[in-house]
């Protein structure tokens, strides 16, 4: 989602000066890649690059081929293929074995419903949505970003004779929460479309102002989540302390809940150091559904609330984290903050947390092409 908000700024800041841009979207990998599909990058006309489509490899290409596009006023697919041993010819190594196809769109600042405007529309609301590009591996016709479908709402430029199998199949990506590949026909022709499922980022709700705050904030921040520091205290709460953070609360633990949203990417981060505080708000958080609660201190502590709170022990409590965080040998306030940063966003993934090296699966996973 960073990504994305970056693009975002960088088309808006390119606009105001005048400057002609493409977008550059990863629409399909064969193989091992270093980005998956819906990875972006927004290509200016003066060589200023915002996002990745790699490792950085193939961005020098790219800024040739989104040029082009430019120049010619025309959606273009370029594929890159590290398994030709001869994939020097594109200016490239790309060390992974695989095939990589990117889509290159001008964008018109004209068109209504340009990518630009269907990702600003995606991300205008905390609501799950699916991005729909079509492409073409096969012909010179690219269709490029077509749809952004939600559940109550879409926008969308795309050919009657598929528009309402593109919603169905984006409203099934909707419910399964997974991208996917689809094969559509339009005018006789067999378009490729990649169903892009995005969530909201992150929202991390962290209750305590302390100097041991600020780190998190820092990271979390970089990782374009949505940031709230809340805390009893206005000496501590400020905007001066926590420039990065998107909202600041003084607020009783009581008065924080009412003032807070929580949605299922709602994670809340209890560390204000005063244990009535943090009690308080776990005990309203438990009472509420609430997907993710960390709480800061040693295992004795939470205990002892849960004890205090009278929560029976077979109770179903997976969603607390106390000691919050991974087990990384964290010592210092900033490698808390990325101890805690890990674990919310396993916990979003549905990872497990532990080393790459002992995973046999592959890293990411697979979007399948379901077939008809």
């Amino acid at each position: 989602m960073r990504e994305i908000t970056d693009i975002i700024k960088s088309y808006e800041l390119a606009e105001k000066a005048g400057l002609k841009t493409a977008l550059a979207t990863v629409v399909q990998v064969e193989g091992s890649s270093y980005r998956r599909p819906g990875a972006r990058m927004l290509i200016c006309e003066n060589g200023q690059l915002t996002g990745a489509i790699s490792g950085g490899c193939l961005e020098g290409d790219a800024l040739r081929k989104a040029l082009s596009a430019i120049h010619q006023q025309e959606n273009r697919l370029v594929s890159y293929d590290s398994t030709d041993e001869d994939d020097a010819k594109f200016g490239v190594q790309l060390g992974c074995n695989g095939i990589v196809h990117i889509l290159f769109e001008p964008i018109f600042k004209d068109d209504h419903l340009n990518p630009i405007i269907l990702l600003k529309a995606a991300i205008g609301r905390r609501e799950n949505c699916v991005i729909a590009t079509l492409f073409s591996l096969d012909d010179k016709n690219q269709p490029g970003s077509v749809m952004m479908f939600r559940e109550k709402d879409y926008l969308e430029k795309v050919a009657d004779e598929v528009s309402g199998s593109i919603k169905n199949d984006a409203f099934d990506v909707l419910k399964l929460k997974m991208s996917r590949f689809e094969t559509y026909v339009i005018e006789g022709q067999n378009f490729e479309a990649f169903l892009e499922f995005i969530s909201p980022p992150i929202q991390i709700i962290i209750a305590g102002a302390g100097n041991d705050v600020q780190p998190l904030v820092e990271i979390a921040s970089v990782l374009g989540w949505q940031i709230t520091v809340a805390d009893g205290r206005q000496t501590h709460a400020t905007l001066q302390r926590f420039p990065k953070a998107d909202r600041i609360l003084v607020a009783k633990a009581d008065a924080l809940l009412k003032e807070i949203e929580i949605d299922d990417r709602t994670s809340i981060v209890l560390m204000s150091h005063n244990y009535n505080y943090d009690l308080a708000l776990l005990d309203g958080l438990l009472k509420i559904k609430t997907p993710y609660i960390g709480v800061l201190g040693p295992k004795k502590k939470l205990l002892r609330m849960f004890d205090e709170l009278q929560i029976e022990k077979n109770r179903n409590l997976d969603h607390v984290h106390g000691p919050v965080g991974l087990d990384i040998g964290a010592e210092t306030a900033e490698e808390i903050a990325i101890s805690i940063v890990s674990e919310i966003r396993a916990v979003f993934a549905g990872r497990s947390g532990k080393t790459l090296k002992d995973k046999n699966a592959p890293i990411h996973v697979a979007i399948e092409k379901l077939e008809s």
